[in-house]
C-alpha cells in the first residue's frame, strides 16, 4: 500500500518538475544493440584473420629456411558427364580364365553393355580355374576408376542390387555367349532376352567379341577401356613401379615371357626336354580338369607345329643367336619354372644377370601377394609393358595383351618368336646339319618383321581363333585419319603374317 501511495505522489507531482526528454522506442533501442554487436564481431573477426595471416607469414618463412617448398598436389582431371539412357536390362558376367584373358573379356563385356544399353555390375573374376586365385576385382583393379571413367558409356553397378539375387528368390537366367560374336548376333538374339528376363548372367566371357567387323565405335571402347579404364589397384601399381625402377637403374632389360609353367605344359601337351616321369606328372594333370578337353596329345607333332612353349634351354640359343650377349639384363615375367631352378641352369649360363621379382623386392613387399596368382602376374604385366625389349616364348593370353600395349605406347620393340621356324632351325643345329655362324644368320632373318612394328591384323573370317587377336593389335586405335596410311604404308597389308 506504501509503494502505491508513493507511486501516486510522484505521478501528482510531475508537473511541478522539469520536463524530461521523451522515452526512445523500444524497436530503435534494439536495432542499435544488434548493429553495434555485428560491428564489434565484424573488427574482432577481421583481427584474429589479420594476426592468423602474420603468424602464418612468420612459420613458412621459418620452415622454408629448412626444407624445400610443398609442390601443390593436382587434382584429379573432372569426371565424364553420365551418360543418359534408359537400361535395357542388367547384365551379370563372370569371366573365366587368367589375368589377361579376363582383362581382354572385361574389356568386351562393356563394349557389349554399350551395344545393348544395358547396365553392366562390375564382373565377377574366376576363383575356380587351375590358379584358385580368391581375389575379387576391387583386389585387382582400381574400382572406383573403373566405374566413373566409363561413366559416359555405360553405367556400371559395384554389385548386383538385392532384389534380382538367388537370397530373394530371383531366378536368374544364365548363358555363355556365342564364342567370336558380332554385333547382329548381340542385338537380334541376346537383347531380346532382357526383356524377358530383365537380368542375364553370362557364365563364360572368354572370346565371346569378334575380331573384326565391328563398328570404329565399339572398336574404339574396347581399346579405351583396355588402356584407360583398366588401372591396377594403387598397391599394384606402387610395387610395380617400383619394380621398374629399379630395373631401370641397373640399364636396359629385356622382358622374357618364359611360359614354361606347370599349367601350360600339362594344358598344351608339350614334354620336350622332360623326364619320363615329369611327362607322365603333366598327362595326370591334364586329365585333372575337365574343362581341359584334349586329352591324348603328341608332344613332338605339336612342337613341329609351332604349338608349344620353348624350353629355357631352347630360348638360351635363340637369345644369342638374336644377337643377347652375357650383358643383357632379363627379367622372367613368369611363375614357378616347371623343373625350378635345374632348368634354368643353361639359360642362367648364357645370360648371368637374369633377375626375377622375388631377387629384386624384400619378401615382405611380395608377401601379400602370395598365393594370388593374378595379382602377381599384374606385376609382371607392368615390368613386360616398361620394357626395352619384351620376348614372349609362347602367344598366350599375356603375351598378345602386352603386345597390344607396347603397340599402343608407340609400337615399343617386341620379338614375336616364330616357333616353327625355330624347332625346325633348333633340330638342324642340333643335328650339326647348321653350323652356328648359319643358325644364328637363319634365326635373325625369321624375325627381322616380327619386332611389333605397325602392320594390319590377318583376317581369316570363317577361322576366327587362327587370325590375328585384337587385343594383340588393335589397329583401330593406333592411328587418326591419314596418319593411318602413313603409318602401314603399302608394304604392310592384311597379307603379311606374324
Amino acid at each position: 500500500m506504501e509503494v502505491r501511495s508513493d507511486s501516486n505522489q510522484g505521478r501528482s507531482g510531475d508537473n511541478k518538475l522539469p520536463s524530461p526528454a521523451a522515452p526512445k522506442p523500444r524497436v530503435q533501442v534494439w536495432f542499435v544493440t544488434v548493429c553495434s554487436t555485428i560491428l564489434i564481431w565484424t573488427c574482432l573477426v577481421q583481427l584474429f584473420a589479420a594476426g592468423e595471416l602474420w603468424r602464418t607469414r612468420i612459420f613458412t618463412g621459418q620452415v622454408s629456411r629448412f626444407s624445400a617448398p610443398v609442390e601443390p598436389v593436382p587434382l584429379p582431371p573432372p569426371l565424364p558427364p553420365a551418360r543418359n539412357y534408359t537400361s535395357n536390362g542388367v547384365l551379370l558376367v563372370s569371366c573365366n580364365g587368367g589375368l589377361n584373358q579376363m582383362r581382354s573379356a572385361i574389356c568386351d563385356m562393356v563394349t557389349v553393355a554399350r551395344l545393348l544399353n544395358l547396365t553392366l555390375v562390375v564382373p565377377e573374376l574366376d576363383k575356380t580355374s587351375f590358379w584358385a586365385d580368391p581375389s575379387g576385382f576391387e583386389d585387382i583393379f582400381d574400382v572406383r576408376h573403373f566405374i566413373d571413367s566409363l561413366r559416359d558409356e555405360v553405367r556400371i553397378f559395384r554389385r548386383l542390387p538385392k532384389r534380382y539375387s538367388s537370397k530373394y528368390g530371383y531366378k536368374m537366367f544364365e548363358m555363355p555367349p556365342v564364342s567370336w560374336s558380332d554385333e547382329n548376333y548381340y542385338l537380334k538374339q541376346v537383347l531380346p532376352l532382357f526383356s524377358k528376363h530383365r537380368v542375364v548372367h553370362f557364365n563364360r566371357t572368354d572370346t565371346r567379341l569378334a575380331n573384326n567387323g565391328l563398328s570404329l565405335p565399339l572398336q574404339w571402347l574396347r581399346c579405351r577401356v583396355n588402356f584407360q579404364g583398366l588401372k591396377f589397384t594403387p598397391q599394384l601399381e606402387a610395387l610395380g613401379s617400383k619394380l621398374v625402377r629399379i630395373l631401370q637403374q641397373r640399364g636396359p632389360f629385356v622382358a622374357l615371357h618364359l611360359r614354361y609353367e606347370m599349367d601350360m605344359l600339362a594344358f598344351s601337351g608339350c614334354t620336350h626336354g622332360c623326364s619320363e616321369e615329369e611327362a607322365e606328372e603333366l598327362k595326370k594333370m591334364r586329365y585333372t580338369y575337365p574343362w581341359w578337353r584334349e586329352k591324348e596329345i603328341n608332344s613332338e607333332e605339336r612342337r613341329a607345329q609351332g604349338l608349344c612353349p620353348l624350353t629355357p634351354e631352347e630360348v638360351a640359343l635363340v637369345l644369342k643367336a638374336l644377337g643377347f650377349d652375357k650383358n643383357t639384363q632379363i627379367y622372367i615375367a613368369a611363375g614357378e619354372i616347371y623343373g625350378s631352378e635345374h632348368r634354368l641352369s643353361v639359360l642362367r649360363e648364357a645370360f648371368p644377370r637374369i633377375v626375377k621379382k622375388e631377387m629384386l623386392l624384400e619378401s615382405s613387399e611380395l608377401q601379400q601377394f602370395q598365393n594370388h596368382s593374378s595379382q602377381m602376374a599384374a606385376l609382371d604385366f607392368m615390368v613386360s609393358v616398361a620394357s626395352n625389349t619384351f620376348i614372349p616364348t609362347y602367344d598366350g593370353n599375356m603375351a598378345k595383351v602386352v603386345e597390344g600395349h607396347r603397340r599402343y605406347l608407340g609400337f615399343k620393340k617386341t620379338i614375336l618368336l616364330d616357333r616353327k621356324r625355330l624347332v625346325e632351325l633348333l633340330d638342324l643345329h642340333h643335328n650339326k646339319t647348321l653350323t652356328w655362324d648359319q643358325f644364328a644368320v637363319a634365326v635373325k632373318e625369321a624375325h627381322e618383321r616380327r619386332t611389333g612394328a605397325p602392320t594390319h591384323r590377318r583376317v581369316i573370317s570363317d577361322k576366327p581363333k587362327e587370325e590375328d587377336y585384337f587385343y594383340a593389335n588393335p589397329q583401330e586405335c593406333l592411328c587418326e585419319g591419314t596418319n593411318c596410311h602413313d603409318l602401314y604404308g603399302h608394304r604392310n597389308n592384311s597379307s603379311l603374317t606374324r
